[in-house]
């Protein structure tokens, strides 16, 4: 016995009538059974919405999150389709579906947010392409990219300069290929020189105000690197002596510069 092999328009024929039986049923039944009648449209339709997901592939975003919407999308096509439409199940779905996939790509998937403009006409490059280059048997053109969607190159040139937004690039990827150093040790970085700058310039009108002793104290402190009892044996006074000298010099340095005219003073120079 032979058996005639089942061709692909067969299977998806099939499909569909089987589809459109239970939707017929489930429009005339009530819940659970309605719903149940819902979920087998949506197993059965799965490889659809998984078909249009993968045209969305190598976008930034991961396949599984793609292939969720996806089915989302198929989702609220069963739930929204009315069986007294003249179209088709699938002529409703397929919109629906890469509608739900525009919209992801449009308000969840950018790293950096372009104009809402820019958004909506890369995720239409982004369906229109594959098609495309299957009918033109090569990637298409700026010029043959805005033909077909009936726009102006410029704009998709534009859109097409935001493909990298999706994700950000890991500091640890390579940098320049002739330099072999990664991009994090391209960073420049910070420049430890302001830093001074702002505190000695913040600190100065404070500490002018000190008398000539405290000021040697944290010069031996601080610019020196001596200790309590090194700088007591330098001032001729107690280890004891100097932690309260110090203490007292830190506590009046922290009253100038947390007092609101000093602050003040600061913001004037």
């Amino acid at each position: 016995m032979t058996i005639a092999p089942v061709s692909a328009a067969d299977t998806k024929q099939r499909i569909a009538d089987n589809t459109q039986e239970l939707l017929i049923e489930a429009d005339n039944v009530p819940d659970p059974r309605h719903q149940q009648l819902l979920d087998e449209v949506v197993i059965l339709n799965a490889p659809v919405a998984r078909s249009i997901a993968s045209r969305y592939r190598s976008k930034g975003v991961d396949t599984d999150d793609l292939e969720q919407v996806a089915y989302l999308g198929l989702v609220k096509a069963a739930n929204g389709y009315r069986v007294d439409a003249s179209t088709a199940f699938l002529a409703y779905a397929v919109p629906t579906i890469r509608g739900e996939l525009k919209r992801y790509f449009r308000d969840c998937a950018w790293t950096v947010r372009p104009p809402r403009r820019v958004q909506e006409m890369q995720g239409t490059i982004a369906a229109t392409e594959p098609e495309l280059t299957q009918k033109l048997g090569h990637l298409p053109s700026t010029a043959e990219t805005a033909q077909a969607l009936g726009t102006e190159a410029g704009e998709i040139a534009e859109a097409a300069s935001v493909r990298g937004c999706f994700t950000a690039l890991s500091l640890d990827a390579p940098g320049a290929a002739e330099s072999g150093a990664s991009l994090i040790e391209t960073v420049a970085d910070a420049e430890v020189g302001y830093e001074l700058v702002e505190n000695v310039q913040t600190l100065t009108p404070a500490v002018s105000e000190l008398g000539d002793r405290d000021r040697r104290i944290l010069e031996l402190r601080f610019c020196a690197g001596l200790t309590q009892e090194e700088i007591g044996n330098e001032l001729g006074v107690s280890q004891m002596q100097v932690s309260r000298l110090l203490r007292g010099i830190l506590d009046h340095l922290r009253d100038q510069l947390t007092n609101d005219s000093r602050l003040t003073h600061l913001r004037s120079t």
